[in-house]
């Protein structure tokens, strides 16, 4: 006669990073259907923006301004997405520690910066869904028609931030480290600004930077629909290079700075 309730003689089973990454989707799932006044928020402000821009921007510039108007979209696509990439993971990472919750990430079986980097990935996800109904929205303000080949536009824009979302993982690392740096954090989104805009002047060395070269290619991809490989092997080779770089440097500059907050003693302080 066995004993205990009906799982009493189960094995448990562990937990793969399969199910981490399906339980880190269905939180942020959870968070935009219960808080939709919030999502959709952020969506209209970005609206209101872009129309500040195209409207008051037609009214100063007038025709210059018609004539560049594809450009300024595919820039201001590209921005939101690299946006919501860099700021997921240092932003999530600071409301955690003023939650007090960090500590949970860190003792996790997965380390921490695997969750971490998993929640930021959900919200690119989240990002990627937004961005396109804000491109959507924009292509009927202005009455502008872009090319989308949706394989290269979705193999572009995600190297193009992959770099960002490597700079993320140093800012939350270094959020772990200092806790109160959102000052700095958001001066670094609008240099994004800068980088977007880019393709405007003569690339040259910038094109070494995040984003520079992504928003090039994107540009290309959806005025002249430049499919994936029709672009020089050269430019990819930099947007792919670019992309693993930046990431590969941000995620050590998380992992240093992680464990320096474990030897301090300041991992959970606030």
């Amino acid at each position: 006669m066995t004993t205990g309730g009906p799982d009493a003689g189960e094995t448990p089973r562990s937990a793969g990073y399969r199910h981490l990454a399906r339980a880190v989707l269905y939180r942020e799932y959870l968070i935009f259907v219960r808080y939709p006044a919030n999502a959709v928020g952020g969506l209209v402000i970005s609206v209101f923006f872009f129309g500040l821009l195209f409207y008051g921007g037609r009214m100063v510039a007038g025709q210059a301004l018609t004539d560049s108007i594809e450009g300024i979209i595919v820039g201001y696509f590209l921005w939101s997405l690299s946006v919501g990439a860099y700021s997921s993971i240092s932003n999530d990472i600071g409301s955690e520690v003023q939650w007090g919750t960090l500590e949970r990430h860190v003792m996790s079986p997965f380390g921490f910066a695997p969750v971490a980097l998993l929640k930021g990935l959900a919200k690119i996800v989240r990002s990627f869904v937004t961005s396109t109904i804000l491109l959507a929205v924009m292509l009927v303000i202005t009455g502008t028609t872009l090319e989308l080949n949706l394989v290269t536009i979705v193999v572009v824009a995600t190297l193009s931030i992959v770099s960002v979302l490597g700079l993320g993982l140093a800012a939350g690392g270094v959020t772990v480290l200092y806790k109160q740096i959102g000052n700095w954090l958001n001066l670094l989104q609008f240099g994004f600004i800068v980088l977007v805009s880019a393709p405007a002047f003569d690339l040259g060395w910038l094109r070494w930077l995040p984003l520079a070269q992504g928003s090039a290619l994107l540009q290309r991809t959806m005025i002249d629909d430049v499919r994936l490989w029709e672009f020089p092997p050269a430019d990819l080779a930099i947007l792919l290079g670019v992309a693993v770089g930046y990431f590969a440097f941000g995620y050590a500059v998380f992992q240093y700075a992680t464990r320096r907050a474990r030897r301090l003693g300041v991992l959970g302080d606030y």
